[in-house]
């Protein structure tokens, strides 16, 4: 057995749910713990997880709706791994990611997390091999990655960030010198319908139009505050 926690913030997503945690069940390697928080969660939440039979080690955490990285949080105070990663409601994982990603961390002892390339629904995202400057402009790191529990900041995840909460977590973790390794292969996706929020990706052209469309001027906003939160708002492309 890995020392590995997974931690599944749900809000609404329990119609992915059961997919999501099959493809953890057939995992190369067998998980320490899976803690699933339901973060007052309006559907049928509580009727799917009482239906699902796994043998997968879960732990159900139940709190009222604060915010997926609220629920990070709730969940890492119960964690017991020595690696934790944050596992979206909607992954659908290859059966070996979480192997790759812990032979990657064990392969480069300095790095403090792996990710790796995915699809979002059919679109493969771009992502790039570690680049402190270029993580600073952008951010090419999902939030479903394997990271070292011990080098995780004080405290878990910004609770009162809401948009670009896995740019905010790879940004305060490198202002403490704490880096990625890159896996160039796409070990997983995303399902994508009945997603909600800025995590529904827009092509690139709706951002070159010239008028803005409201999903656009709340991306930019959104990025905006993270720019200032890290003291990085003239380094925006």
């Amino acid at each position: 057995m890995s020392s590995i926690t997974v931690i599944i913030p749900v809000y609404n997503h329990a119609h992915t749910l059961e997919q999501s945690l099959r493809t953890l069940e057939k995992q190369t390697i067998q998980v320490k713990e899976v803690i699933i928080v339901n973060d007052g969660s309006t559907d049928n939440f509580n009727e799917v997880i009482e239906s699902i039979k796994t043998t997968l080690p879960l732990n159900i955490l139940e709190q009222d709706n604060k915010g997926a990285n609220s629920a990070r949080n709730f969940g890492l105070q119960s964690a017991t791994g020595e690696y934790v990663i944050f596992w979206d409601a909607d992954t659908i994982a290859r059966t070996d990611m979480l192997e790759k990603m812990l032979k990657a961390l064990q392969n480069n002892p300095k790095a403090s997390y792996a990710y790796s390339q995915y699809k979002f629904g059919w679109k493969k995202m771009k992502s790039y091999i570690f680049d402190p400057e270029l993580l600073k402009k952008f951010n090419y790191i999902d939030q479903t990655s394997l990271i070292r529990r011990v080098d995780l900041p004080t405290g878990g995840c910004d609770a009162s960030v809401k948009r670009f909460q896995d740019w905010d977590l790879w940004l305060t973790m490198l202002e403490n010198d704490k880096t990625g390794i890159f896996i160039l292969e796409v070990l997983y996706k995303k399902i994508t319908w009945g997603r909600k929020g800025i995590s529904s990706w827009l092509p690139s052209f709706v951002f070159k139009l010239p008028w803005k469309i409201k999903a656009v001027r709340d991306y930019e906003l959104a990025k905006q505050i993270i720019l200032k939160k890290h003291k990085l708002k003239n380094l925006q492309t």
